[in-house]
């Protein structure tokens, strides 16, 4: 059992370090945004005072969300970390979920009582990066030599830098949705589950089941939502957007090809099933009791469910790959991030904690309770850890599985694709819409709004630089890391000059050259500062 173990550690540990995962770069029109909205947001706002305890400490809040479990676990790891030195308190405060922490800390920030740091999703963490509203980490892990980066898993790592490479947030703790089975009902089935390497075969798998209780099983039941079903498009070569990010690919043939197939194992086959509605996290909990209670072959769930379920009963697997293609379904990061609230002596003690949280001892001590994948290979040293995955070896599936993942797609529209797909996954899991029918239409929403935000963004662009009709707009979008002015050179050091005015200079930006063509537009290209030259 310890070879096979440790055969099972160390092919994870060759695939980290073999992964070499290219930076996932930001969309175009997130890249623009992030000028707009920082040139619109203004500046110079009345910093608020610190905090400081009775016992001369700073105090650090944070804001998180999660379940009981999570919940317990996240006190724990804060109250080591306030034991762990003198100087900061890191009080901890829990929402009811990563959209009210959202909600919540925009309303704070309007009102300067924000937390100093906050648990985030990536969608959200980077729509308030795009109003520059979080301080980059990178002036902290730049000068901290004891600040390995090499060790963070990249598919984690990268979904937390900006489109200028800088760390803009700190990897939490990662997510994947992976396959849980009900091991009596395969057993009984005569289903292996090493046998299933694609969804062609758990199919099979599923239909024999439902054969073998005499119909008093359901053969397999995805997990409500879009999420699987943007993990099989992937999975089978699909993408979201062009490589130029200005067209939406939702409606492809390998989108529609793996989500009709879905809907006939649904509605025709009748092999598998979905809960749907119901209040708060109802539907989740109703998909995994029938798994423990025998009433389903198995479900894709989140590998967070491992602290919930019982693996006397239940194994975990990777999900499979569709046809010929490689399975790459999305793991998803969960992040740490340092809201810019004017308060300097909070900063450092924000900083430290984040720091200690992605350690691997705290990430072990996460991942253990939690079921969530640490975003360190170096855990795989922690003796704790490694004891605790010899006993449950379900631990190591979702790590196998980031290893070959999807980064989290980046929506530009700031959500308006995935609430596109949010819809169509419900006509296609539970009005028995056809998957074409159920895409295209989303397909030309989700198009609407993209053509919207690159319109709006080029408006607000054009009126920046008050030359709209010499300007060749196109060409700052082809690159994501430029801001332009139609009078000349950025100095993004400072200030740059506009219409006899200073308007502020978007941090993080590189200098630009801007001469006029035959054609009488600009055309931007990168190039040295000419006075440093």
């Amino acid at each position: 059992m310890n070879q096979n173990r440790n055969q099972k550690t160390n092919r994870i540990v060759n695939q980290m370090n073999r992964c070499r995962t290219i930076i996932h770069q930001k969309t175009l029109a997130a890249a623009l945004l992030a000028s707009v909205f920082f040139l619109l947001s203004g500046c110079g706002t009345n910093a608020p005072a610190d905090t400081v305890t009775d016992s001369g400490r700073v105090r650090v809040t944070f804001w998180y969300s999660g379940g009981k479990t999570a919940a317990r676990v996240m006190e724990e790891i804060i109250d080591s970390f306030n034991q762990s030195q003198s100087k900061y308190t890191v009080t901890g405060i829990q929402q009811a979920d990563y959209d009210e922490t959202y909600t919540k800390l925009q309303a704070g920030i309007a009102g300067k009582n924000a937390a100093d740091i906050a648990l985030l999703d990536s969608d959200k963490a980077r729509n308030l990066m795009k109003k520059e509203l979080l301080v980059r980490l990178d002036r902290y892990t730049d000068q901290d030599d004891s600040f390995d980066k090499d060790s963070l898993i990249p598919v984690f790592h990268n979904q937390c830098l900006w489109d200028d490479g800088a760390l803009y947030a700190m990897p939490a703790y990662g997510t994947t949705q992976v396959m849980y089975y009900n091991r009596r009902l395969f057993e009984t089935a005569g289903i292996r589950p090493d046998s299933i390497q694609t969804w062609e075969d758990l199919a099979e798998a599923a239909e024999t089941i439902q054969q073998s209780t005499g119909g008093s099983a359901c053969g397999w039941e995805p997990m409500w939502g879009e999420d699987n079903l943007i993990d099989m498009a992937l999975s089978n070569g699909g993408t979201m957007l062009s490589d130029d990010s200005r067209t939406v690919l939702i409606n492809s043939p390998q989108w529609i090809e793996t989500w009709e197939t879905v809907r006939k194992w649904i509605h025709e086959d009748d092999i598998m099933a979905v809960h749907y509605g119901g209040q708060g996290w109802e539907y989740w909990y109703d998909t995994m009791d029938d798994v423990l209670q025998d009433k389903a072959g198995g479900y894709t769930g989140s590998s967070g469910d491992q602290a919930d379920l019982d693996f006397t009963k239940v194994g975990a697997m990777e999900q499979p790959r569709f046809g010929d293609n490689p399975a790459a379904p999305v793991a998803r990061v969960l992040q740490l991030v340092m809201v810019d609230t004017g308060k300097d002596k909070t900063k450092d003690g924000a900083y430290m904690f984040m720091k200690y949280f992605a350690d691997a001892p705290q990430q072990a001590r996460w991942s253990m309770a939690t079921g969530y994948i640490p975003v360190r290979r170096t855990t795989l040293d922690i003796p704790e850890y490694q004891s605790y995955t010899e006993e449950n070896p379900q631990a190591l599936v979702p790590l196998a599985q980031a290893m070959h993942a999807s980064p989290d797609p980046i929506d530009p529209t700031g959500g308006k694709i995935f609430d596109a797909l949010s819809i169509a996954a419900d006509k296609v899991e539970i009005e028995n819409v056809p998957a074409a029918d159920a895409l295209n239409e989303a397909a030309e929403t989700a198009q609407a709004a993209l053509d919207e935000t690159y319109k709006n963004a080029e408006a607000v662009l054009a009126a920046m630089t008050g030359h709209s009709t010499f300007c060749d707009v196109q060409n700052a979008f082809r690159n994501p890391h430029c801001h332009f002015s139609c009078h000349g050179r950025i100095h993004c050091a400072g200030d740059l000059l506009h219409d006899g005015g200073r308007v502020p200079c978007v941090r993080g930006l590189r200098y630009i050259h801007a001469s006029p063509s035959f054609s009488q537009r600009y055309i931007l290209r990168h190039g040295p500062d000419p006075a440093a030259v």
